[in-house]
């Protein structure tokens, strides 16, 4: 996926004035991109650069040979996308290098939806070149504590992902982010320390996914039809990881933040959902995306 081609632009680009060349992204880049994100302060290890580089496009800047900038795109089907991992270290920082890279980062996606996640500093430049906020994220962390189960309806069940069971958590997944994912579902799948499924008489409402990340663990995606399959979603996994240090960004609206809290898990970030493009599309009866993947991912 990733190649020269995509970013047509970069293939003849000149050194700017300030010394700074823009070139797609290469797997040989990984560790100097993890050294900027830790400068920052992110959490992201090398193998949570090395996942998320699996599917992406990716541009970074760099002057006289080292790396001072990243930004990654995901094209998901031929009308979505997805940015993040947009860094520019410290030293940089205010040069318009960002609206360089997010310029060339946009190149050839004028056709298609694109989301991300705003930091503060950020959210002026993303304005500029037309994302408009639609929500907020709130990043919540800690020790997980044991959760009390949650009754679901009568019917209802938890229960281990089953091994044939990919294809529908694909269609839960598009309904309810808005965007075909399925080659970043089954690497997650397959990253996954445990997934639970929401069963409803057999058929799959929701899913749920816990895994290495960062400082320990995340739990992302959560996909469920309402917030209290959410909470029970949460709550088996939370229980699943108690005692060790968990992380789950949540969408502002969902309406769980301070259960969330009484669990051990406290509000450590909260970014700003952004869109460029037509709006994101759910079917009707849709589930519903309480929790992100990643802030990158979406």
């Amino acid at each position: 996926m990733r190649s020269i081609s995509a970013f047509p632009s970069l293939d003849q680009a000149p050194i700017a004035d300030d010394g700074v060349v823009l070139r797609p992204m290469t797997e040989a880049d990984l560790p100097q991109a993890q050294a900027m994100s830790a400068e920052l302060r992110w959490p992201h290890r090398p193998v949570d650069w090395e996942h998320v580089f699996a599917h992406s496009e990716g541009i970074v800047a760099e002057r006289d040979g080292q790396l001072i900038a990243t930004a990654l795109r995901w094209r998901w089907g031929e009308r979505h996308a997805t940015v993040g991992l947009i860094i520019v270290t410290p030293a940089c920082q205010g040069r318009r290098i960002g609206h360089r890279l997010m310029t060339a980062l946009l190149e050839g996606m004028d056709n298609c939806t694109v989301l991300l996640h705003a930091t503060a500093e950020g959210r002026g430049l993303y304005e500029r070149l037309g994302f408009v906020r639609i929500g907020e994220i709130r990043q919540h962390q800690g020790v997980a504590l044991p959760a009390p189960l949650i009754a679901l309806p009568a019917g209802w069940r938890l229960r281990p992902v089953g091994q044939n069971e990919a294809q529908a958590l694909h269609r839960l997944d598009e309904d309810a982010r808005g965007m075909p994912r399925p080659a970043l579902i089954d690497d997650l799948l397959a990253q996954a320390e445990a997934c639970v499924v929401l069963d409803d008489d057999g058929t799959q409402k929701g899913f749920a996914i816990l895994r290495r990340f960062g400082r320990g663990h995340v739990i992302g995606p959560v996909v469920a039809p309402d917030a209290e399959s959410a909470k029970a979603l949460i709550a088996h996994l939370a229980g699943v990881n108690a005692g060790r240090f968990t992380r789950i960004d949540i969408d502002f609206d969902s309406g769980l933040a301070e259960w969330l809290e009484g669990i051990g898990l406290l509000r450590a970030d909260a970014p700003t959902t952004m869109v460029r493009g037509a709006p994101l599309q759910h079917p009707e009866g849709a589930p519903r995306l309480f929790a992100i993947v990643t802030q990158a991912l979406g």
